[in-house]
């Protein structure tokens, strides 16, 4: 019943007008309303005390505060309309003016027609004008020098040369190259005047270049010449005449050449600035020393004086050909004091030694010099020319040390071993290759000294040797002949190219060789007894019936040497020949020792078949020769 009364009391609510306006006023969300909010923030500025009073007079004071603005707004505007309306008589008094000054224009045009048309046929022709003073003003920019330009071109009295002369002259060439389009247009005449006239402007200026650069190149004689910017550009300018160019040329070729043969002369007698370094000549007595010096500064002074050419043509396009020309001009005047100095150097020393160290020292001088001057140089074909002398008066040396070993043989050493003269002669052969080896020359070169050297020296050494062992024995001259070989082989052994030589020596070492094993082995054989046994059965044939009934070969003389034999198997080095021992060369001690051992077990197995051989009659064969070569080998091996 309650909420039955409850629903009843929430509908008459819900239908009631006031209540639904309530209901709406408090739903209103104040803060959401922007127009209700700017109403209430205005209201709020005159409407100030919340009473009865206020409230009734709400709507009066709001239509009173409306009025009054709106009469605000009326009394601006009427000042606005105030001021339209002075802008309005102004306007229309300037329109009034405009029109007048028209009408005026009008006619102070119609009487003034003719002047502006006469006035505009004027300024045409003004125009044209003034691109007839253009073309004129620029054809004579490019066809004509300016008065200074020809001031530089002549010169002044004292003859000096600036910068600015050069623009001048390249100026005049480029007129008269552009002189050439004119001659295949309408203007020739025109072009061959100007053509002319620059002709004759680059014929005075040339001449005058070429005296003042010939006269500059005289003067660059000191010994580390200054080559200015001026004279570089002045060989560069002298390139259009090439035999100006070259009579300069020769002309700087002569100052440097008198500067480098007097450079050379004071290195040679007065040394460096402060005398250091010392002079050339003070070390005369050095061979070496001496020319490698005077090499030395020839090398440098071909150097630096390519340096210099090269500075002064460095804006050139000057060919190879003319610049080593004008170096070997330069380098040419040392030539003769050079040559001079070396022959007596060469021809007063006779030591092989130093003759070939001089001659490998002009070499290697010849080669590095002739990759700064030309081939055909005077200084380079002098240098050349020296060191085939040296050359020849080093193998003139060699052969006359070789004639002096003929002439004067040395007889053998009571030991075999090499003479005193086939030693020093090595150890000068040893010094001459060791040169050879530290020199700097192309491989065939070097294959053709060592030929020639090994020629000179070893072939006369061998001749020597066999001189002097002519008066020998044979087993003595073998024993001499290998140790003088054996040292010949290894001091070339030492050296590369000696390989065809080496093998003709290990040829006659061989030969010697045989001929002492030879002995060695015919020595043991006499000595044991049975050189004779072994010759009867080598020349023995079958008709003449057993080895047996030959005298010599009976049993009873078999067991006397056999008993010798076997004393020798106990001690083989009894019988070793003296000579055999003398030998320097271990190795080829030990290959004769073994080689005749081997010729003796040869003729020992010979001599052991033919006994044991039935046909020979020896009934106890065996009993007779009891060792077996086999034994004998490996007792002797």
């Amino acid at each position: 019943m309650a909420d039955k009364e409850e629903k009843d009391s929430m509908v008459q609510a819900s239908t009631n007008p006031l209540s639904r306006k309530l209901n709406k006023i408090l739903e209103t969300r104040l803060d959401n309303d922007k127009e209700m909010l700017e109403a209430l923030k205005a209201l709020s500025t005159f409407f100030t005390e919340n009473n009865l009073r206020s409230r009734r007079n709400l709507r009066s004071d709001i239509e009173k505060r409306s009025l009054a603005i709106n009469e605000e707004f009326l009394g601006a505007f009427q000042a606005v309309k105030e001021q339209l309306d002075s802008v309005y008589s102004d306007v229309q008094a300037m329109n009034e003016c405009c029109l007048d000054m028209t009408d005026r224009l009008k006619a102070a045009k119609a009487k003034t027609h003719h002047l502006i048309s006469q006035t505009t046929s004027l300024h045409n022709e003004s125009q044209k004008l003034q691109v007839k003073e253009q073309v004129a003003n620029a054809f004579l920019e490019k066809f004509q020098l300016k008065s200074d330009e020809i001031k530089i071109l002549r010169g002044t009295r004292d003859g000096a040369l600036h910068s600015e002369f050069f623009k001048a002259l390249s100026r005049v060439k480029q007129i008269h190259s552009d002189c050439k389009f004119l001659l295949r247009t309408n203007h020739q005449t025109a072009g061959l005047e100007i053509m002319e006239s620059m002709a004759l402007h680059q014929e005075s200026a040339y001449e005058r270049l070429y005296r003042w650069t010939q006269n500059q190149c005289r003067q660059v004689t000191q010994d580390t010449p200054d080559v200015s910017l001026l004279l570089c550009q002045a060989m560069e300018a002298l390139q259009d005449r090439p035999v100006l160019l070259k009579y300069s040329l020769d002309e700087f070729g002569k100052a440097r050449r008198s500067a480098v043969v007097r450079g050379f002369i004071d290195a040679l007698t007065r040394g460096g600035p402060g005398g250091t370094p010392r002079p050339i000549e003070l070390h005369s007595h050095d061979p070496l020393r001496y020319v490698g010096d005077m090499l030395a500064w020839l090398h440098q002074a071909s150097a630096s004086e390519k340096e210099y050419l090269q500075s002064l043509l460095k804006n050139c396009t000057a060919s190879n050909v003319q610049m080593d020309e004008v170096l070997g001009n330069i380098t040419e005047g040392v030539c003769t004091p050079f040559k001079v100095r070396v022959e007596q150097v060469l021809v007063s020393e006779q030591d092989p030694v130093t003759l070939y160290k001089l001659d490998n020292l002009l070499k290697f001088y010849h080669h590095t010099i002739g990759q700064i001057i030309s081939s055909e140089a005077a200084l380079l074909t002098v240098v050349s020319e020296i060191q085939d002398l040296s050359h020849r008066m080093f193998f003139n040396s060699l052969t006359s040390h070789a004639n002096k070993l003929l002439d004067k043989v040395e007889l053998p050493p009571p030991d075999l071993g090499p003479t005193s003269s086939l030693t020093q002669t090595l150890q000068l052969l040893r010094d001459v290759l060791a040169c050879h080896d530290a020199s700097v020359v192309p491989i065939d070169d070097k294959k053709q000294d060592y030929k020639q050297i090994l020629a000179c020296v070893i072939d006369p050494l061998l001749q020597m040797c066999s001189m002097s062992a002519s008066r020998l024995t044979t087993v003595d001259m073998a024993a001499y002949m290998v140790n003088c070989i054996h040292l010949m082989n290894t001091t070339l052994s030492l050296y590369e190219f000696t390989d065809t030589r080496l093998e003709m020596l290990y040829a006659q070492t061989d030969a010697h060789l045989d001929t002492l094993v030879s002995e060695q082995a015919s020595y043991v054989l006499n000595r044991v007894g049975l050189a004779q046994m072994y010759g009867f059965i080598q020349q023995h044939r079958p008709d003449q019936g057993p080895l047996s009934s030959l005298s010599g070969l009976d049993e009873l003389a078999i067991r006397a040497a056999m008993n010798k034999f076997d004393s020798f198997l106990a001690q083989p080095d009894s019988l070793l020949l003296p000579q055999c021992s003398l030998i320097l060369s271990s190795s080829v001690r030990e290959s004769a020792k073994k080689r005749s051992v081997e010729l003796v077990c040869q003729a020992y197995k010979q001599i052991y078949a033919s006994i044991l051989d039935p046909v020979n009659g020896y009934k106890d064969g065996i009993n007779i020769v009891p060792r077996t070569p086999e034994q004998v080998v490996h007792l002797l091996m």
